[in-house]
């Protein structure tokens, strides 16, 4: 079992020496994978609902700072070697898939192959209009810009005919250093998220669940895996909470139920000179045990 950290291109992690800094002493205490999130622009006020918490507000506020995660993580891919970079999440439905794959391919060829595509099909409506692209249809949107950018990764030369995305004859390269294999973790706890994971995806990412909250939607998720013909020892389960409520005996439930990595709620110092040390105390309480998990 792996420990991630979401700790890239947001808040005070938006700044140069801290993702430089969370990158190299992350990576030196073997977690898993560094997730940055996405928000192309946010509001003070909007009528969607971020589902996450209670009364429906994005928790982190409106004039935080949010890097753009392929900037940030490619960043954080010149210090280091090992580490997975990942985003958590991207919003795939609105970008223009021709140019994301670019982009994508390149992240990965940089990073000699680490990159893992988390994907979220959005849930504000205001962004989706100040970017232009319609709201609707974008879980339809987003599988066809995964069926594109596996196309363009993997194809010496592609065509596609669909509803969202038209072209013929293109040559995009270079393709990523794990070709058409990039990972895709698909993020939502619906049943039709659920089903995109299960179907489309190469693992889920489950947000602010308890193992008991968890176990259900795992077991479903793993009953929709089953109905495609899917194999459950290649696909990955990641689950991370908003706040850090889970104990030892949790992290030993959560491996049960088949998670194979955790991502713990990690608040940085406002110094970066402290970062060594509070990284190094997330180790020992998460890292070290789930490395005795298996």
């Amino acid at each position: 079992m792996k420990i991630g950290i979401t700790a890239i291109g947001i808040g005070k992690a938006a700044r140069p020496g801290t993702i430089r800094a969370v990158a190299e002493h992350a990576e030196r205490l073997n977690f898993g994978t560094l997730f940055a999130p996405e928000h192309v622009v946010l509001f003070d006020h909007h009528e969607s609902k971020y589902p996450y918490s209670a009364d429906g507000r994005f928790l982190a506020g409106s004039t935080i700072d949010i890097l753009d995660p392929f900037i940030g993580l490619s960043y954080a891919a010149a210090f280091t070697s090992r580490i997975r970079l990942a985003t958590g999440i991207c919003l795939v439905p609105e970008h223009n898939p021709v140019e994301l794959a670019k982009i994508i391919a390149s992240l990965d060829r940089l990073s000699e192959g680490r990159f893992v595509l988390g994907v979220g099909i959005g849930w504000s409506a205001e962004e989706f209009a100040a970017i232009g692209i319609p709201f609707e249809r974008r879980s339809q949107r987003t599988i066809e810009y995964l069926e594109v950018m596996r196309k363009l990764w993997s194809e010496d030369k592609s065509s596609h005919r669909g509803e969202f995305v038209n072209f013929k004859d293109v040559r995009s390269f270079p393709k990523p250093a794990q070709g058409g294999r990039v990972p895709v973790i698909f993020g939502g706890e619906s049943v039709p998220a659920l089903r995109r994971a299960a179907t489309y995806g190469s693992g889920w990412f489950g947000v602010n669940l308890t193992p008991d909250q968890a176990a259900p939607k795992i077991a479903k998720l793993h009953a929709l895996m089953d109905e495609n013909g899917r194999d459950r020892k290649d696909f990955e389960i990641i689950i991370s909470p908003y706040e850090n409520r889970t104990t030892q005996a949790g992290l030993q439930a959560y491996h049960e139920l088949g998670v194979t990595e955790f991502v713990p709620f990690v608040r940085l110092p406002g110094d970066d000179a402290e970062i060594p040390a509070v990284l190094e105390k997330v180790a020992r309480e998460w890292v070290e045990p789930a490395s005795k998990l298996g």
